[in-house]
């Protein structure tokens, strides 16, 4: 029995793997404001959600191959680049104060995340100890 598998912990540990890929995303945009002809990059949160689901269904046998796979991961990168804009004269489109904005979300979001996995935590420590 592995106490830490639960489908919760699954969840918020996507959770935390899409908002470090978010956290990395704008750090490499902020880094690169000044940078000619950089484009800024966002993470495809629908893909990271959409990659968990996958794994946690059920698998399901085809018998034909014409049948729809249940499975609809297409394995791809869930960091886009964004390459329809410019806002500078140099081609860079890396707007600072949408990034910084991003980034105060993506914060409040993470630590929103880390909250839940300690009290997971916390409530299994409260049944290791016999409710004290």
């Amino acid at each position: 029995m592995n106490l830490f598998s639960s489908s919760t912990l699954s969840a918020l540990e996507k959770g935390l793997y899409g908002a470090s890929l978010q956290q990395r995303a704008i750090s490499q945009n902020i880094a690169n404001v000044d940078t000619p002809n950089y484009k800024a990059k966002k993470v495809n949160f629908q893909k990271v959600f959409d990659e968990a689901l996958s794994n946690t269904r059920l698998q399901a046998k085809r018998t034909h191959e014409k049948h729809i796979a249940f499975n609809r991961s297409q394995g791809s990168s869930p960091v886009e680049t964004i390459r329809q804009t410019a806002y500078n004269h140099n081609g860079n489109n890396v707007d600072v104060d949408l990034e910084m904005t991003e980034l105060a979300k993506n914060q409040i979001y993470y630590n929103a995340l880390i909250e839940r996995v300690n009290g997971n935590f916390n409530s299994l420590q409260t049944v290791i100890r016999g409710g004290r």
